[in-house]
């Protein structure tokens, strides 16, 4: 049984004395690049819930938007093709244009854009074809 306490170093002395100062700093640097793995997937995870939650909110903004112009009459003027003048809402700028006749007649396409403040997140565009009859 080779005991911690009845081991003998290379002259042959019994070593009773516990860790060295070698190992315990071989075994904090150990332990040191574990944490600092650790810390890095943390702040990874911590950015990508982030981004997800804007693209969340992009998506929810342009699918609101595009509900409301969907209920609106035919001939309403925010459907008039042509750009539209952009609206704010948070940190988020929400604009939309209009096409007529694209890509078949009596037909509206309706292309909405949302945009956010923050450089890292990333636009949201939805398109939609609406028919005269709908």
């Amino acid at each position: 049984m080779n005991d911690r306490k009845n081991a003998k170093n290379i002259f042959g002395q019994v070593n009773n004395r516990g860790f060295t100062l070698i190992e315990v700093m071989i075994s904090l640097a150990i332990f040191s690049i574990g944490i600092l793995a650790i810390t890095g997937l943390q702040i990874s995870s911590i950015n990508g819930n982030v981004s997800a939650r804007m693209q969340t909110e992009a998506t929810t903004l342009a699918v609101e938007r595009l509900e409301r112009l969907i209920a609106l009459p035919y001939n309403h003027e925010d459907l008039d093709p042509g750009n539209h003048p952009p609206e704010t809402n948070g940190s988020y700028t929400i604009v939309w244009q209009v096409s007529e006749d694209v890509p078949i007649t009596f037909t509206k396409t309706i292309n909405i854009t949302v945009t956010a403040a923050n450089q890292n997140a990333k636009d949201v565009s939805l398109n939609f074809i609406r028919g005269q009859g709908s």
